[in-house]
């Protein structure tokens, strides 16, 4: 049986935290936080969001992989997949001769590892499949998994043993949400559906309360369900869950009309043997959701939003501020190449695209926020360069 790494040591850890802050800290965004979370300087202003960038589960998962390589500087150490959805700090792991191998490794990537290897497994946690083969090769485990994830997967095995269907609402292509879905799966015997939009939630509550075309039913939603799974079958009995970094209202609102359907099939006093609910969104993603809607209450003329293009809860940062104002979504400061365009991922053309004279010119207020996954260090890079484009610089600013 393959050992779990402890290496929670004082001595490991005092020396990881002090290179961990080296490589992500900001003293710049430290002291805008302390003046109230703004910068002014000339005709610009930069509103920081109350609560943004790394959370306590993306610190953690960070410090594991360091210690990991500080602990065992001669073994081969592996990572599935990506630490974080961040690219730079991903960039920073392989440095460290931290070799990423797929999130699903295939036979070959299995079969090159051994029982002396460390395998780091992320935040996003992985799958059982994968886990088992891990074991079956003896390899070390460092294992990253959020704890807010993990008390997910404790509600979709409890889902499971009760014969009841996880109706999981997240993105079935995410990590985190092939993880908890193989939850399901663990004992064999549970089944799963994901749902990612709310017009795909009324289609089940449609499917539900009418029946329908099951072989429609199975093409719509084909690689978001379980092996055998059955509509006309396991849709009677069902427990909502979700990917931890969801919108909650969305979230929500998707155990409301799941909640309704079920009491209209089944009345109130039968609707405990056939509906269940327990919110499972992460504490710091909402946090971070709930100060942002609070920037947005404020004079702003634009809203920069920085993070990895493939994190969820920043994808959902930039979908909130697209509502109320425009909108930027960059992975770094070099996006913004001048007063007079930038470079920012569309969520809806899921590809990077350039707006031109993006920068008003004359009194602007600017709100910034950024993900979970996003480090500190990038967010100071972003504010360095707007006050370039304004002809100013940090040192100016301070010195104020």
């Amino acid at each position: 049986m393959p050992q779990k790494v402890n290496l929670r040591r004082p001595d490991i850890m005092s020396a990881v935290q002090a290179e961990v802050l080296s490589h992500y800290r900001s003293e710049l965004v430290e002291r805008i936080r302390a003046h109230g979370h703004i910068l002014s300087a000339g005709n610009l202003t930069i509103k920081l969001a109350k609560e943004f960038g790394f959370c306590y589960g993306v610190e953690r998962a960070i410090d594991l992989a360091y210690a990991a390589r500080r602990a065992y500087p001669n073994r081969r150490i592996f990572l599935l997949g990506e630490i974080i959805h961040n690219p730079e700090v991903n960039d920073q792991i392989r440095r460290m001769g931290i070799v990423t191998i797929t999130s699903r490794p295939k036979e070959d990537e299995i079969e090159q590892l051994k029982p002396e290897d460390i395998v780091i497994i992320p935040a996003f946690g992985t799958e059982v499949a994968t886990r088992r083969k891990l074991e079956a090769k003896g390899c070390q485990f460092v294992d990253t998994t959020c704890g807010d994830v993990m008390s997910v997967w404790k509600r979709v095995r409890q889902y499971s043993k009760d014969t009841v269907t996880s109706i999981i609402h997240g993105k079935a292509w995410h990590e985190e949400t092939m993880a908890t879905s193989s939850q399901a799966r663990a004992s064999g015997n549970g089944h799963y559906l994901v749902v990612f939009t709310l017009a795909e939630t009324d289609y089940v509550c449609n499917y539900i309360l009418n029946g329908g075309n099951k072989l429609e039913f199975l093409e719509k939603f084909k690689g978001a369900y379980s092996s055998g799974f059955d509509p006309d079958q396991h849709l009677q009995a069902i427990g909502v869950a979700n990917q931890t970094t969801m919108l909650r209202g969305e979230t929500e609102e998707v155990q409301r009309r799941l909640r309704a359907a079920m009491l209209r099939k089944y009345g109130e006093t039968a609707i405990g043997a056939h509906f269940r609910f327990f919110d499972t969104i992460c504490g710091a993603t909402q946090d971070r959701q709930d100060a942002l809607q609070r920037l947005l209450l404020e004079p702003l003329d634009l809203l920069i939003v920085i993070g990895g293009y493939n994190s969820s809860n920043t994808s959902h940062l930039a979908e909130m501020g697209e509502t109320e104002l425009p909108t930027f979504f960059i992975k770094n400061a070099s996006m913004m190449e001048s007063v007079g365009l930038i470079r920012h991922y569309d969520q809806h053309k899921h590809q990077e695209v350039e707006t031109p004279d993006w920068l008003p010119s004359g009194k602007t207020t600017i709100g910034i926020t950024a993900g979970a996954s996003c480090p500190n260090n990038l967010i100071e890079d972003t504010i360095r360069r707007l006050l370039e484009l304004r002809g100013l610089s940090v040192q100016e600013v301070l010195a104020k």
